[in-house]
């Protein structure tokens, strides 16, 4: 199978703040489901990879993590197929004898001693999944590192956690990445974004992929929107700039000139675009939006910020409908009109 990568208490009326969700709904129960989410550490079991025990190691591997490894060794580390060990062999057995290798193992393991917290966090979230979507299987989840090749990949029956990619913004690593991971990018590195950031891809992977014949702008919007509302739903105590990558600046930026961002948008005849290359500004991650703000200080990827309010409009409207049915509207148009927004 090819791999798909792409508190403290609070009380009185502040506890009833907690207690609703974005939409206005009651938040739900899942204390009674049954969900325990137990973070494999496959970055554990690479210390134990020594010269002389590469081959019963690969065997061993192969039997225990079946597809994770296998996509590991092939198109994360790029090791070469491990079902081929006389050639992989040598390639791993350089590769952990490597400076590089041994330091950033180290880096991994002083960071995260333990996952309990996002353990905790993952547990949640998929108590919340399997209230919405009762049906939906718990895949595996492994954490690994590989020389910051992928982030959160999702696999046949996995999901993925790249360590390496969360080592925190001010990691000693990052900076000589900077040409494929701009700061944007790394400042968001950090052990508070992987229960997002693995949700998100769960959802944008397995839950709810993109239609590909979504080309339009508003299509994409309402696309955007609908993953970050699921995300609102089943992480109702993660911050709002966390799921969607924004800093605090950023976040009250897009907050601020909401209504000037949906104008923008139909003044500029943008909703109906489906040329690629105009509307991917405004969806695509980059270190602020272009043609909107001065000085560079415009939150990046508006298309998706107001997608999200659309989809949330649509459901403050529409609040007997359930998640499935959400994702199951197939037309943006239904959700523009459904939610009367008019930017605020």
């Amino acid at each position: 199978m090819m791999l798909k990568i792409n508190l403290p208490q609070i009380y009185g009326f502040f506890l009833i703040i907690m207690l609703f969700s974005c939409s206005g709904e009651t938040r739900v129960d899942v204390s009674h489901i049954d969900v325990d989410i137990k973070i494999e550490r496959f970055d554990r079991a690479l210390d134990s990879l020594q010269p002389d025990n590469v081959l019963a190691k690969n065997r061993e591997w192969l039997q225990r993590y079946g597809y994770f490894y296998a996509d590991y060794m092939q198109y994360m580390l790029e090791a070469g197929n491990p079902l081929d060990s006389i050639r992989l062999a040598p390639v791993l057995t350089a590769v952990i004898e490597t400076d590089d290798f041994n330091a950033l193992k180290a880096s991994v393991f002083e960071v995260y001693p333990d996952m309990a917290a996002q353990e905790a966090g993952l547990t949640d979230a998929f108590k919340y999944f399997k209230y919405y979507f009762p049906d939906i299987p718990i895949p595996r989840f492994i954490a690994f590192f590989s020389g910051f090749a992928v982030q959160s990949p999702v696999g046949e029956d996995y999901l993925g956690i790249g360590l390496d990619m969360f080592l925190g913004a001010d990691s000693k690593f990052y900076p000589a990445l900077r040409e494929s991971i701009p700061n944007y990018l790394s400042r968001r590195f950090t052990p508070e974004n992987i229960v997002p950031r693995t949700v998100e891809s769960y959802i944008r992977e397995e839950l709810y992929p993109q239609n590909d014949l979504d080309v339009t702008l508003l299509q994409h919007m309402v696309y955007q929107g609908k993953v970050l509302y699921v995300m609102d739903r089943v992480m109702p105590d993660v911050a709002d700039t966390l799921k969607i990558g924004y800093t605090t600046q950023q976040w009250e930026w897009a907050q601020r000139y909401e209504r000037d961002i949906w104008a923008w948008f139909l003044q500029e005849n943008l909703l109906y675009e489906a040329d690629y290359n105009r509307v991917q500004k405004y969806l695509s991650e980059a270190p602020f939006t272009p043609e909107l703000g001065e000085h560079n200080e415009s939150a990046p990827k508006l298309g998706v910020f107001i997608g999200w309010r659309l989809v949330q409009a649509y459901m403050e409207r529409y609040p007997e409908t359930t998640l499935p049915e959400l994702l199951g509207i197939s037309e943006a148009q239904v959700i523009l009109d459904g939610s009367k927004y008019r930017g605020k």
